[in-house]
C-alpha cells in the first residue's frame, strides 16, 4: 500500500509538473528555459573541476559568467583562460553556442530526426526563439540555421588554426581556433587570448590578418541574421528582389561601418591607433566597428578611446545587430523604423514608407516600445550603479550599454562592481538577451481586451 502510495504522489508531482509547463505561455516557456540553463550551467561552473585552482566559485561569479555566455555578452570577472580549467571553457563554450542559435534550434533539429511531428506550439515557440515572422516553414529555417552554423563555425576553426596552431601546438590550436570561431559566429567575445596575456583579447595581436579576418568575417555572418542570408541564398545578387528587412539590414549594416571607420581615422589615428602600420589601423579599425555592432572582442584599449569615438561606440553597441542573428540591441531594423518615422513626421506623411513598402502601426509602436524600455532600463541601472560604487558615468553606461546589447566591449569597470551592481548587470544581459517586450510579455498572461474602444481625446506633444 504504502509503495502505491508513493507512486501515485510521484505521478501527481509529474502531472503538477506537466501542467505548469502547458500553461506557459511560447515567451515564458522560452525565458524559463534560459533560465534553467543559466543557473545549470553556472552550478557545473561552480564546481572546483571547473576553476585552474579547484577551488569553489561564488555563485554569483558563476551565474554572471554563465548568462554572459547564453546572451553572448562577453563581460567577465575573470579572464576565461587563466581562471577557467579545460573543463569551465568548454561549458562556457557550449552555453555560448546554445544561446547563440537557440536551444529551440537544437531541440526541434533533434526532433525533426526522429520523425516526431512537431505541434503547432513548438513552432510557434521556435518562431519566438529566432525572431522569425511567420510559423511557416520554421523546421526547415531551422535546419537551415544548424546547416549554416556548421559550416561557418568549421571553416572559422580551419582559418583560425593557421594562427593559433603555430603559436601554442597542434591540439590547443585547434581547440583554441574552435572556440574563438564559435565565439565569433555566436557573437560573444569571450576568448582565451589570456594564454599569451591575461585580459589582454585582441590587443597585442589587433593588426594580425590571420587572427582579425576571420573573426570579422564570422562575427558579420552572425550579427546579419539567418533570414538575412537566406533571402540572400535565395535572390542571390538582385538587390531589388529582396526582402525590405534584409534591404534594410544592409544598408545599416554599411552605413555604421562607415561612419565608424571615419571616426577610427580622424580620431584614433594618432591616438589609439598610433604605433601600427596603416594596414595594421585598417585592420584594428574594422575589428572595433564590427565587434563594436555585435560581441566584445577588443583590437584597442577602449578606456583610452576619445569621448567622441565613445558616443559612436554607444550608438553602433545600443543598435546592435539584427533580427533573428546571433546578436542582441534593439537591432538594425527597429533603429530604421525610428528614424523613418521621424522622417515621416518631417515629411507630414500619414504612412511610414521604405523601399516600396509600407511599415504597419504594429511595428511602429513595437519598435517605439522596445526603444523606450531599452533607454529606461540602461538610466536607471546606471543611477544605481553610480549611486553605490561611486564610479564615473561614462563607464558605467558604457557597461550597461553593452550589456544590454549582448556587446561585451567594456571600458575596465567589470571588476570593480559590487556584488549588487553584479546582480544588475546579469539582470541586464538576461532582458537584453529575451528582447525587451518578449521579457514584459513573460510576466502576464493577461491579454487586454480591444471589444471597445473610449473617447478619443488630442494630447500636445
Amino acid at each position: 500500500m504504502i509503495l502505491l502510495k508513493e507512486k501515485g504522489s510521484s505521478s501527481e508531482s509529474s502531472n503538477v509538473k506537466k501542467g505548469f509547463i502547458k500553461k506557459m505561455s511560447f515567451t515564458q516557456f522560452l525565458m524559463f528555459g534560459y533560465s534553467v540553463l543559466i543557473l545549470a550551467s553556472a552550478l557545473l561552473l561552480m564546481l572546483p573541476i571547473s576553476s585552474t585552482d579547484r577551488v569553489f566559485t561564488p555563485l554569483n561569479a558563476c551565474v554572471f559568467t554563465t548568462t554572459s555566455a547564453l546572451s553572448g555578452t562577453g563581460l567577465i570577472l575573470y579572464d576565461t583562460y587563466t581562471y577557467w580549467s579545460l573543463f569551465g571553457q568548454i561549458i562556457i563554450m557550449l552555453v555560448i553556442q546554445v544561446g547563440g542559435i537557440g536551444f529551440m534550434s537544437i531541440a526541434l533539429f533533434a526532433l525533426s530526426f526522429t520523425g516526431r511531428k512537431i505541434g503547432l506550439k513548438q513552432r510557434v515557440t521556435m518562431r519566438e526563439s529566432i525572431g522569425g515572422m511567420s510559423d511557416g516553414g520554421i523546421v526547415k529555417m531551422t535546419q537551415f540555421i544548424l546547416k549554416g552554423t556548421i559550416l561557418f563555425e568549421g571553416a572559422g576553426t580551419v582559418a583560425l588554426s593557421f594562427f593559433f596552431v603555430p603559436r601554442c601546438g597542434f591540439w590547443r590550436g585547434v581547440y583554441f581556433a574552435l572556440f574563438h570561431s564559435i565565439s565569433a559566429f555566436c557573437t560573444a567575445g569571450m576568448d582565451l587570448m589570456g594564454y599569451f596575456e591575461p585580459y589582454s583579447s585582441l590587443i597585442n595581436y589587433n593588426d594580425s590578418i590571420l587572427l582579425n579576418v576571420p573573426i570579422i568575417i564570422l562575427l558579420v555572418v552572425g550579427g546579419i541574421g539567418f533570414f538575412t542570408w537566406e533571402d540572400i541564398c535565395v535572390h542571390k545578387h538582385h538587390f531589388k528582389k529582396y526582402r525590405a528587412q534584409t534591404k534594410i539590414i544592409l544598408v545599416i549594416t554599411l552605413v555604421f561601418y562607415i561612419m565608424g571607420m571615419l571616426d577610427m581615422f580622424l580620431l584614433e589615428w594618432h591616438n589609439t591607433l598610433e604605433g601600427l602600420t596603416p594596414g595594421g589601423k585598417f585592420i584594428a579599425s574594422s575589428m572595433l566597428m564590427t565587434s563594436g555592432r555585435d560581441a566584445g572582442f577588443a583590437p584597442i584599449n577602449v578606456g583610452a578611446l576619445k569621448q567622441t569615438s565613445i558616443m559612436v561606440m554607444l550608438i553602433l553597441m545600443f543598435v546592435g545587430g539584427s533580427p533573428g542573428s546571433t546578436a542582441c540591441g534593439i537591432k538594425a531594423t527597429t533603429f530604421a523604423v525610428m528614424i523613418l518615422t521621424i522622417s515621416s513626421v518631417f515629411k507630414k506623411k500619414k504612412s511610414i514608407e521604405c523601399f516600396g513598402r509600407r511599415i504597419d502601426d504594429a511595428t511602429v509602436r513595437s519598435a517605439c516600445c522596445i526603444t523606450t524600455l531599452y533607454f529606461v532600463v540602461v538610466i536607471f541601472g546606471a543611477i544605481i550603479i553610480t549611486a553605490l560604487d561611486g564610479l564615473e558615468l561614462t563607464p558605467v553606461v558604457f557597461e550597461l550599454v553593452s550589456a544590454i546589447s549582448s556587446n561585451g566591449l567594456s571600458m575596465g569597470i567589470t571588476q570593480s562592481l559590487s556584488d549588487f551592481s553584479v546582480a544588475i548587470v546579469i539582470f541586464i544581459m538576461f532582458f537584453g538577451r529575451i528582447g525587451g517586450i518578449s521579457f514584459i510579455v513573460s510576466l502576464s498572461n493577461n491579454v487586454a481586451s480591444n471589444k471597445s474602444l473610449l473617447p478619443e481625446e488630442k494630447i500636445m506633444l
